[in-house]
């Protein structure tokens, strides 16, 4: 397997991977949206009842317009930092047993009182500033005047194949490497290939037409379809493959990518192991 970097960064990739087959590829793309972890927020704790407040002389009644339950499945989708080097599976941690502890959970508080729109931003970390979540501005409640929230929130490891919100990316696809071939000694020039690319990737300069970017390129074929000359022709190589995804921000790019090659190599080599005993 070969990788060529196109784009990669904290939230998106672009990779163009070669020397492998639709079946690897496939389950490249598995691993990526079901089998990389990452933090996610599990367990809501509400705190019902009055709130008084320090700053002036009335107090607040825990309560919201919504549904604790729909809270909480807000706060389950919220994007949460991760760290796979610290954090272990709750029900895989020899500190606790699953009980829960800093190896295995982080635990946020939230503390609002109206009228405000409470936000993602508004969870604090108990006792790790670092750890605050990605995206501050995701709404989760709008409270009224005499309104106030206070919960506890514990998030801990779990993978996609349980819950989505343990989805670390989105958009995970690939496609065949485009490969664009023209017989200029045949092309009459009448530029309606050029007009039919959807994308814009085929141009007429110097008396002929050319790609400007064969990546781009959708396999369509509406080049081909009104080519009816037969001088295009647009294949995808089966050896040849372009990756794209995005993440939540809760895993970088990179580090997503690194885990899901090193989640396919342990299940190949159990998968040779079983093979072995057979």
């Amino acid at each position: 397997m070969k990788l060529e970097e196109k784009q990669l960064n904290d939230r998106d990739a672009r990779l163009v991977i070669s020397d492998v087959n639709p079946p690897l590829i496939n389950s490249l793309r598995r691993a990526l949206i079901a089998d990389v972890p990452k933090l996610a927020i599990e367990d809501v704790e509400f705190h019902l009842g009055s709130i008084g407040s320090e700053d002036e002389d009335k107090e607040y009644e825990s309560n919201t317009p919504l549904f604790d339950e729909i809270i909480a499945h807000r706060l389950g989708m919220i994007p949460i930092p991760t760290d796979l080097k610290l954090f272990n599976y709750r029900d895989e941690c020899e500190e606790c047993g699953g009980e829960g502890c800093p190896n295995c959970t982080i635990i946020y508080s939230l503390n609002k009182k109206g009228p405000c729109t409470v936000y993602s931003g508004d969870l604090n970390p108990v006792g790790e500033a670092n750890l605050r979540v990605v995206d501050d501005l995701i709404p989760l409640v709008k409270l009224e005047d005499d309104q106030a929230i206070l919960l506890y929130a514990t998030a801990e490891l779990g993978t996609a194949k349980k819950h989505a919100k343990w989805q670390p990316t989105s958009g995970v696809g690939y496609k065949y490497y485009p490969v664009i071939e023209i017989d200029a000694d045949i092309c009459d020039n009448c530029e309606e290939c050029v007009k039919a690319c959807p994308v814009d990737i085929l141009e007429f300069k110097d008396g002929k037409v050319t790609v400007t970017d064969i990546e781009t390129c959708t396999l369509c074929k509406s080049c081909v379809d009104v080519c009816e000359n037969g001088v295009i022709e647009v294949n995808g190589l089966d050896d040849k493959f372009i990756l794209r995804y995005e993440t939540d921000g809760s895993l970088a790019a990179e580090d997503t990518l690194q885990k899901s090659l090193e989640i396919l190599d342990e299940k190949f080599e159990n998968f040779v192991n079983m093979v072995d005993e057979i």
